[in-house]
């Protein structure tokens, strides 16, 4: 069999899932519901539009078989307990506490008997599951493997800035944990290169966080995995370009909204992905059943144009690596 010809089997097969998919939710005669807590409201982040547009795919549409609620945590954290239990008070079907930790910590403590299905940077080392393959309970989802990656782009960042000897990162202390910043800063240490962690609890300290650690005499930045982190990347964005500070960050998207570079997973197909669980749960699939999956493809994405604006030479052998290069 020829390549073209497997492509083709395989595809045919993934549509005839996908068609079955749907004609199975259209032929249940019922609707779903979904309660979906976050950090942030619908209209601020445009992924969930890949999410519900994979879910269209196998038949599930908000409006018509669908009913979606929404509740969005609070600032103050000891609020969100109540949050979450408001929301599984309306017993969806399933319970998606999406994108963080600080989502779906609430969300557990409010039931242990609705199924859930949740996002975060790690999902074993933050003792939310016990093992990716066995994740038990009630809980499964995604592990967006922010451990190492952060790693990885440590290494970037020092070939981008191969003359540094002075480097930060910045880390939310939810999503950061102590070993991994260690691990880190050993890493660096190995090339010579000294690093400072700056911790953030919110929105506000960021700005303050980036110009002590540009002050001190860190020539570029490591934005390390979070929920905070990203939904406050325009703050960073704007800071590193007016102190010409370099900096890498976790979704490959950020670098075309003017970051000079990323590597990880994109954020729409990791909701995609996410979507893709969520079919099978409707489906009545427990979520013990379920293994917690991780994203498997990563992008390298360079933005010249930023580099430009900063007066920074990007290495030759880095741009032949990247997979996208923002010109």
């Amino acid at each position: 069999m020829t390549t073209t010809t497997r492509r083709a089997v395989v595809f045919a097969g993934a549509m005839t899932v996908l068609g079955r998919a749907a004609v199975w939710a259209q032929e249940s005669n019922r609707t779903f519901r979904i309660g979906i807590l976050t950090a942030a409201p619908r209209a601020a982040t445009p992924n969930w539009g890949a999410f519900f547009d994979e879910l269209g795919k196998a038949g599930f549409v908000e409006g018509k078989n669908l009913i979606v609620d929404w509740r969005v945590l609070s600032a103050r954290p000891e609020e969100n307990a109540a949050v979450a239990a408001e929301l599984a008070q309306l017993a969806p079907d399933v319970l998606l506490p999406a994108s963080s930790v600080a989502a779906i910590v609430p969300a557990q403590a409010a039931t242990r008997t609705i199924p859930m299905l949740g996002m975060a940077d790690d999902m074993v080392a933050t003792g939310l599951v016990p093992s990716l393959a066995h994740p038990g309970g009630n809980l499964t989802g995604i592990s967006i493997l922010a451990t190492e990656l952060d790693g990885k782009r440590l290494e970037f960042l020092m070939e981008l800035v191969p003359a540094a000897r002075h480097m930060a990162a910045l880390a939310a202390p939810i999503a950061t944990g102590l070993f991994q910043i260690e691990t880190l800063k050993n890493a660096a240490t190995m090339r010579g290169v000294e690093l400072s962690v700056y911790q953030v609890r919110g929105p506000e300290e960021i700005a303050a966080a980036i110009d002590t650690a540009h002050a001190a005499g860190a020539t570029a930045l490591n934005v390390l995995a979070s929920p905070i982190l990203n939904a406050n990347r325009k703050i960073i964005l704007e800071r590193c370009a007016a102190l010409r500070l370099p900096a890498i960050y976790q979704w490959a998207e950020t670098a075309k909204e003017g970051g000079l570079a990323a590597y990880g997973p994109r954020f729409t197909q990791v909701f995609r992905q996410l979507a893709r669980q969520l079919v099978k749960l409707l489906h009545g699939a427990r979520p013990a059943d379920i293994p917690v999956e991780q994203p498997t493809e990563f992008e390298l994405v360079i933005n010249l144009r930023t580099a430009k604006a900063i007066a920074l030479e990007v290495p030759p052998h880095l741009l032949a690596r990247a997979d996208e290069v923002i010109e």
